[in-house]
């Protein structure tokens, strides 16, 4: 009988994991990833390891001279998820790094140019505890209840940062790294009823100076204001598949205290298919599309491709 438990609180895990790991592309901040707020047994260690593919057109100020700007990148990306228990409540720790490849191609002042980047992005690090429901559990006691739960709601919050690791230049207006910290609290609600779960989170993008941009200029940003939506259905345990959809706005920049009038203001949506592999590993294909609704940003497709472990 023991090592039934055992072996039901190890599967348990995996699938619970892979309803979380996610690798979508880091470099843009409108990214709906489902399954933020799921209930994960206490003290396990999930690894992710993935792949994107993005092709974006960027729309920029006219007063750059810069046109029909187009971009492709290659993202190779690692994720680390701790789960443990924090003040009685579930909590865990998400460290992500992806490295990069990226080619930029358009029209200087009516001259073709392409320029390529590669090197490390920025590194990213989440600490999500959940407030209402979602109890500490680990092993069989975390075994027993996910078995018995068909109706339940969950609220957590978090703080995601964008750490300044990546690489950066500043006498180059393309880099990879962004040379400053984004603090991004969050809060969100997920609801499962059955095989259905509907999730909604919303966050706010707080950004610190970039002092260093551009030949000795001053970037600062505006806060941008995010919602993320999504709808998630189970066929059984670690097999699942999603839509989503997100919105941002704001996010207006100044260099040297210079405002651009660069207002973000952009939609996407996303679709996402996890299957098991066995009872300490799964993958994951995800497909995301972004639509500025201004004349500046970006429109980008990404396609991903991820696997997760339990260890």
């Amino acid at each position: 009988m023991t090592n039934i438990y055992i072996r039901t609180s190890m599967t348990s895990l995996l699938l619970a994991a892979l309803l979380y790991i996610g690798l979508s592309n880091p470099c843009f901040a409108l990214e709906p990833e489902p399954s933020k707020w799921n209930h994960l047994p206490v003290n396990g260690n999930i690894t992710g390891l993935g792949y994107a593919y993005t092709e974006a057109d960027i729309l920029l100020d006219p007063a750059l001279l810069l046109e029909d700007v187009k971009l492709e990148m290659d993202s190779w990306v690692g994720k680390y998820v701790r789960t443990f228990e924090l003040f009685d409540k579930s909590a865990r720790f998400d460290l992500t790094q992806a490295y990069q490849e990226g080619d930029w191609t358009g029209l200087l002042d009516g001259v073709p140019a392409a320029v390529s980047r590669s090197g490390l992005a920025d590194s990213l690090v989440r600490l999500a505890i959940n407030l209402y429901g979602a109890p500490p559990l680990s092993g069989k006691k975390f075994a027993a209840y996910r078995s018995t739960v068909d109706v339940e709601t969950i609220v957590g919050v978090a703080l995601a940062v964008r750490l300044p690791t990546g690489e950066y230049m500043d006498d180059k207006l393309i880099n990879l790294g962004n040379n400053r910290f984004v603090f991004r609290p969050q809060i969100g609600v997920i609801h499962t009823r059955g095989k259905w779960s509907a999730e909604v989170t919303g966050e706010v993008a707080f950004y610190t100076d970039n002092d260093e941009f551009f030949n000795g200029k001053t970037l600062e940003q505006k806060p941008l204001y995010i919602v993320h939506s999504h709808l998630i259905y189970k066929f059984r345990p670690g097999f699942w598949a999603s839509m989503s959809a997100a919105y941002d706005y704001g996010g207006e920049t100044s260099i040297n205290g210079v405002d651009k009038d660069d207002r973000r203001q952009e939609i996407a949506w996303a679709v996402n298919l996890a299957y098991p592999i066995n009872n300490y590993s799964g993958f994951r294909l995800t497909y995301i599309n972004t639509r500025t609704q201004e004349s500046t940003g970006l429109d980008s497709d990404t396609i991903a491709a991820s696997l997760s472990l339990l260890w």
